[in-house]
């Protein structure tokens, strides 16, 4: 197809994605409208792409050359050893390849952004506050037709697209809105209300700090920068890896765990306490499970994030029971919310854009893009929910008797939760 107009809710990293495959594929018109203000480049978090989905997203042109990624090679899982044998980095019970490379949030956005060309409109301060489908009711759907099947499939009918409503009180019209604004998207909330966020029960506690700083604990088990170490305690477990940072390298971390105590992290709705807002009772909380479960060492190095770089995230997950419906369609985090252990959330928003620009340039319809779109992203999603969820039960909910665990039932406890997928960090698209 050529032409066309597209609204893309939402400017982080699906949609700077999408609006770029977008524009590449031939459409028309793009606009990106994202409701926040400041700079998206100050989020500093991390987070890993599998080496070969890297490799067949460059290919196609979704994942920018020249960002700041690092290279790791292995993840060793250790626990605490109160016999002080494993010193004070923990014992060794497992290492396994972990063929990925780390990013930092803001580093990577800001590639993606500016990789957008410039015929792209990216309007920042708009908040959208509801979508809506306009176009000719297709013959017999009735009040027990889905909402895929609300309107008639001519492309060309009269008055046939979606409307954008935002917090200004404007109106726009588009031939089609993609939702790219993530687990608590509006978008979602008018192609399938049916389908929210749930609680997984855990929260992931994150923070990131100066790799430099690891010189103040004495360099007695300084981590190898290629290497993922995993410290798996009673109820959790806490991933620590080196990430780029705008000025050299910061260690990242993830920690698993159950709910801390406090009356004002809900978990009825995604939410979360975000940087700098991490309160003395939280800090407190998080200090005794370090001092409680935690190798020294590691212990120690945690406590090195300043509070303002820490936050405390409930988990979540949502498997959307459809990612499109007429002209509005759904990307990333606002098609599916898979838990974080599976470290595919960037790759499958990328692998999202890549498909709907795939999907413009064999399509001669946007009725016939939808339907391409939604066969191809809608089993990748539910398949990446289910496994993270596999994930989340073995290494948090249920977790083994570490400290009797050995490599090889270690190496049969991974396939257990792998269930037959190749491993994480997302799928191959298929040719």
């Amino acid at each position: 197809m050529q032409g066309g107009t597209v609204a893309v809710v939402g400017g982080s990293i699906a949609g700077c994605a999408f609006a770029t495959a977008l524009a590449r594929a031939g459409a028309g018109e793009v606009v990106v409208l994202e409701r926040t203000r400041g700079r998206l480049a100050d989020r500093g978090v991390g987070l890993c792409v599998n080496d070969e989905r890297a490799v067949e997203l460059a290919a196609s042109g979704a994942l920018p050359a020249g960002i700041a990624a690092h290279r790791l090679e292995r993840r060793r899982w250790v626990v605490r050893d109160p016999g002080g044998a494993g010193g004070a980095g923990g014992r060794l019970i497992w290492e396994q390849p972990f063929p990925f490379h780390s990013y930092h949030w803001g580093l990577l956005w800001r590639g993606l952004r500016e990789a957008v060309p410039p015929g792209v409109v990216y309007r920042q301060g708009e908040a959208v506050t509801g979508v809506a489908r306009t176009g000719t009711p297709a013959p017999g759907a009735g009040a027990g037709a889905g909402a895929g099947a609300a309107f008639a499939t001519t492309a060309g009918a009269r008055g046939e697209g979606a409307e954008v409503r935002l917090a200004s009180g404007a109106v726009e019209r588009y031939d089609l809105v993609v939702g790219a604004d993530g687990y608590r998207s509006v978008v979602r909330a008018a192609v399938c209300p049916e389908s929210r966020p749930h609680f997984a029960g855990y929260v992931c506690w994150r923070g990131n700090f100066d790799a430099a700083r690891l010189a103040e604990l004495g360099g007695a088990a300084d981590p190898v920068p290629e290497a993922v170490t995993t410290v798996c305690f009673p109820g959790g477990t806490c991933v620590i890896y080196h990430i780029p940072g705008p000025e050299g390298l910061r260690v990242n971390w993830v920690l698993y765990a159950a709910p801390p105590q406090d009356g004002r992290l809900r978990f009825d709705d995604p939410t979360s306490f975000p940087p700098g807002a991490l309160t003395p009772e939280l800090a407190a909380q998080l200090g005794a499970l370090l001092e409680r479960e935690f190798p020294p060492y590691w212990g120690r190095a945690l406590a090195l994030t300043d509070p303002a770089d820490t936050f405390v995230q409930p988990i979540y997950d949502l498997e959307a029971a459809r990612t499109t419906a007429g002209r509005l369609l759904l990307a990333g985090d606002a098609a599916s919310v898979v838990r974080p252990h599976n470290t595919s959330g960037a790759a499958k928003a990328l692998q999202d854009a890549t498909a709907l620009a795939d999907g413009w340039r064999r399509s001669g319809s946007f009725d016939e893009l939808v339907r391409r779109y939604q066969r191809a992203r809608g089993p990748a999603g539910r398949e990446l929910v289910a496994l993270a969820r596999r994930l989340g039960r073995a290494q948090v909910e249920r977790t083994p008797d570490w400290a009797a665990m050995n490599a090889r039932q270690m190496a049969a406890w991974w396939q257990e939760q792998l269930a037959g997928a190749p491993g994480i960090g997302g799928q191959a698209m298929a040719p």
